[in-house]
């Protein structure tokens, strides 16, 4: 037997998105973004469009009496030509900070990417529903969050209740930039993801801006983190310098200093935590460019590897080795003058021990069960007693 509802239908804006630096209309519906429209413009670069609209930490949030909720969306899929299908991406709804239900969207648009040829291709789907029932009684606070690694278009939003702006939370507004491991790379789940956990357990609103391959010190992304509202910073620099093979030891140092600079220059006394890479034996010594194993692909398996010669190191090449050792030193001589800049090795979060328990899966990203143990050394160090995101410093 089918329950009919009375449906409330309401606008998907701003006022209930979090998560989000813009929210772009299209003809199909509304499509949030992690950069806004000014440092979109900025780039041609297809990797970062794709990994900035794929809404890793964006969520739907609202308050209302509703006990079932209809979402219609356009999602897409990704296909890499040789490699296993990926994942359907994952929609989680929590009532009241707790998990009430999953749902997923088996079609949409397809992108179909060659990266031995290097082409892509989109082929457009059509919306799903994606139905969540059963949800408690009485007022409460309802969350919806979005795959992480799957662009989504909002089409509509219905509930069996009205819906109103949800009450200010109260927690510190954590801004966080970094790479695919940020943006959540093999995770499973959008609140599994490695800032999601630990923002969590630290009590903080995510503003997750981790992007796939795509935490290269772009002036535009530093601007955008500078004009976005924040209680606490952090940036996590180094792999995709590396894997990008993108500048050398000489222009890493200045555009870290600009980078930080211009984060200063929006949140100047902001508790600002710089993180190093953390471990990953390819990269550990030996530069990019990063490449694909193809060998791995033809096994049906994800892989990647590390091209670079270890000998040009010593020419200014950069490894993780290398910037680790900068970053601890760019932020120790800027620490004298900022005490609210603090340092975090990456190596403390995830280092070669925890690789030979827990190795990476692809050689390059962690799986679920090492974002949770990545997350949990995170609150511990940034949220804890004496940390440099611990309320009473705040």
């Amino acid at each position: 037997m089918t329950t009919r509802h009375d449906w409330t239908t309401t606008p998907i804006t701003t006022d209930i998105l979090r998560g989000a630096l813009d929210l772009e209309q299209t003809e199909r519906g509304v499509l949030p973004h992690r950069l806004p429209a000014r440092a979109r413009r900025q780039t041609a670069d297809g990797q970062l469009a794709m990994a900035e609209s794929q809404p890793a930490g964006v969520r739907l949030a609202f308050r209302t009496r509703a006990t079932a909720v209809e979402l219609d969306v356009v999602a897409t899929k990704r296909v890499y030509v040789g490699a296993p299908p990926r994942p359907d991406g994952v929609y989680e709804l929590l009532v009241d900070g707790r998990l009430a239900g999953r749902a997923g969207a088996s079609d949409g648009d397809t992108l179909t990417i060659d990266m031995s040829a290097g082409t892509a291709r989109t082929r457009p789907g059509p919306v799903e529903t994606l139905r969540f029932t059963g949800l408690p009684d009485g007022e409460k606070d309802v969350e919806i969050w979005l795959p992480h690694d799957e662009t989504t278009l909002l089409v509509a939003l219905r509930t069996d209740a009205p819906v109103r702006t949800p009450r200010p939370s109260g927690r510190p507004v954590w801004l966080h930039h970094g790479s695919s491991i940020s943006h959540g790379s093999n995770a499973a789940t959008p609140t599994g993801t490695w800032p999601a956990l630990a923002a969590a357990s630290g009590g903080a609103e995510l503003v997750n801006m981790g992007f796939g391959g795509g935490a290269l010190l772009d002036p535009f992304t530093a601007r955008a983190m500078r004009d976005t509202p924040a209680d606490l910073l952090s940036v996590k620099i180094g792999i995709n310098i590396v894997n990008a093979d993108l500048m050398r030891l000489r222009a890493f140092g200045p555009a870290v200093h600009g980078f930080l600079d211009t984060l200063r220059d929006g949140h100047p006394t902001a508790p600002l935590l710089v993180i190093s890479p953390i471990c990953c034996p390819i990269h550990e010594n030996t530069p990019g460019p990063l490449a694909p194993d193809f060998t791995a692909m033809s096994e049906g398996r994800v892989g990647f590897t590390a091209t670079g010669d270890p000998a040009e190191v010593a020419a200014g090449k950069l490894t993780l080795t290398v910037i680790r050792d900068e970053l601890a030193r760019i932020v120790k001589e800027r620490s004298a003058t900022d005490p609210q800049l603090h340092h975090l090795d990456g190596l403390d979060l995830y280092g070669a021990d925890d690789h030979a328990e827990l190795p990476l899966p692809d050689d390059l990203h962690p799986d679920p069960a090492t974002h949770r143990r990545i997350a949990e050394r995170f609150a511990r160090h940034a949220f804890g007693r004496g940390g440099p995101f611990a309320a009473q410093e705040r």
